[in-house]
């Protein structure tokens, strides 16, 4: 009964290291997210300053391409939209991993207690 219950306990442990892989790398993911809508904020600062008399260029490949202000403006403001969009995405992604890794560590829990019992010793004493 021992051995069923180690068993069922390694994989047990093995979903849980998967589930703080995946935790690792959504977070991950959201900081590069943050670190590029702190980039294009700054960037929209910098345009909110210029007017239209002021050329504006974007770079495309290895060549600068004339662009309007105002289309500018408007990329920047969809490009920050959709930012702000998947830092959300990522956010609810966290909470929901949270949830179930809570969950994975009352399961672990349970199963240690249920193993140390097995080979007759007390919880707490290993």
């Amino acid at each position: 009964m021992a051995e069923a219950i180690q068993k069922k306990l390694k994989a047990e442990v093995e979903k849980y290291a998967q589930m703080q892989k995946d935790v690792s790398k959504s977070v991950s993911a959201r900081q590069k997210l943050e670190t590029q809508m702190a980039e294009n904020n700054i960037v929209k600062e910098e345009l909110d300053l210029l007017d239209s008399s002021n050329t504006v260029f974007k770079l495309i490949g290895p060549v600068l391409v004339k662009q309007d202000l105002d289309e500018a403006k408007a990329t920047v403001a969809k490009r920050l939209e959709y930012i702000n969009g998947e830092i959300q995405r990522y956010e609810t992604l966290l909470k929901d991993f949270q949830k179930k890794s809570e969950q994975q560590r009352e399961v672990l829990t349970s199963l240690q207690q249920d193993f140390q019992k097995a080979q007759g010793l007390t919880p707490g004493k290993v």
